[in-house]
C-alpha cells in the first residue's frame, strides 16, 4: 500500500474498474502563476520573503505569488502581480482572471469560482 500524500489533493475522476485521477492544490497553483505570467503586461508574479530568497538561490518556485483554495464544488484563487508600467491595472486584471479561470478549468476539469487580483508592485524598469 503507498503513503498518503501529505499535500492536499482533489479528486477529479474516479472509475471502478480503471482507477481515480487526483490533482494537489499545488498543481492547480502551478496552472494559475503560468497562465497569469502569459498576459501581456504582468512582469513577475509577487511573492513573500520566502520566495524571494528561494528564487535567490536558483530554486524556481512556480506557484510563487498564488494562493489556492480547492474544494468539492469550486476552486478560488488569489494572485500577487508585479505588472510593466504603462498598462492598464484594470484590462490587464481582466485578461489575468479569464486566462487563468479558463487554464483551471481546461487542464483540470474543476470549476472556477473567482479569481482575486493583488497588484503588488508595478515593475518602472526597462527589459531586464
Amino acid at each position: 500500500m503507498a503513503e498518503t500524500e501529505s499535500r492536499s489533493t482533489h479528486k477529479v475522476y474516479e472509475k471502478d474498474t480503471i482507477g481515480e485521477v487526483q490533482i494537489a492544490d499545488e498543481v492547480v497553483a502551478i496552472i494559475a502563476g503560468l497562465a497569469a505570467t502569459e498576459v501581456e503586461g504582468v512582469d513577475s508574479m509577487a511573492g513573500n520573503i520566502t520566495n524571494e530568497w528561494v528564487s535567490k538561490l536558483g530554486m524556481k518556485n512556480l506557484s510563487k505569488g498564488v494562493k489556492v483554495e480547492v474544494t468539492e464544488e469550486h476552486v478560488s484563487v488569489d494572485l500577487s502581480l508585479v505588472i510593466k508600467y504603462g498598462y492598464s491595472i484594470p484590462a490587464i486584471s481582466e485578461k489575468v482572471q479569464d486566462k487563468v479561470k479558463s487554464a483551471i478549468e481546461n487542464m483540470t476539469g474543476l470549476n472556477v469560482l473567482d479569481v482575486n487580483i493583488r497588484i503588488a508592485g508595478v515593475n518602472t524598469q526597462g527589459e531586464h
